[in-house]
């Protein structure tokens, strides 16, 4: 299990420097480079939702937006998985896409509105 943080719809990686002795992360999923630490759990939720905060507000600032996703991706799965695929979506009476989109939603849980 990865070991991430949540906030306001952004994703923060955690690691441990032992040498260090603190925890320290950085926002992912966004085109520009945040990071955050800390020496305490609590101050480190704290210093990741604040960097967070900060973030959006310089985005909006610089009226620039804050997230890399477009919606579009490659999925490259080799040739068997691929009409596997295909046969089972044909199957149900679904596209290619519908049939990936539902299975991402389901392993996810994410449900659009």
């Amino acid at each position: 299990m990865a070991n991430v943080l949540t906030y306001e719809n952004y994703t923060g990686s955690v690691e441990y420097s032992h040498e260090d002795r603190c925890f320290f992360g950085k926002i992912e999923f966004i085109n520009d480079l945040i990071t955050f630490e800390a020496t305490t759990v609590d101050e480190l939720e704290a210093n990741f939702k604040e960097a967070v905060e900060s973030y959006i507000l310089t985005c909006k600032a610089l009226n620039k937006p804050q997230k890399q996703f477009n919606g579009v991706f490659n999925v490259r799965p080799g040739v068997e998985l691929h009409m596997a695929a295909a046969r089972k979506a044909m199957e149900i009476g679904v596209s290619l896409n519908a049939y990936i989109k539902s299975l991402i939603a389901k392993d996810t849980h994410f449900s659009a509105h």
